[in-house]
């Protein structure tokens, strides 16, 4: 049990890693959802409706925010990214 917290953990210190600026400045308009997943992982959660999917990546502190329509990436926004 010790043993999975710790793989665990580990996971989610590496997935909140690909939360920078750095790859921020990578996502472009026009990327597909795919993309935008292998540069910065999967995201927390995602809304979807009539053919736009919204997904954060993060949490409230730090996160990544984007909108897909027809699996092309339309929108960044980002919060708390140094």
């Amino acid at each position: 049990m010790k043993k999975l917290l710790t793989i665990a953990l580990l996971f989610s210190l590496a997935a909140c890693s690909k939360l920078s600026m750095e790859n921020y400045q990578q996502l472009k308009t026009g990327m597909t959802y795919n993309e935008v997943t292998a540069l910065i992982g999967e995201p927390a959660s995602c809304e979807e409706a009539l053919g736009t999917r919204s997904c954060v990546w993060g949490d409230d502190n730090k996160q990544i925010k984007a909108a897909f329509l027809a699996e092309k990436a339309m929108l960044f926004s980002h919060k708390g990214l140094n």
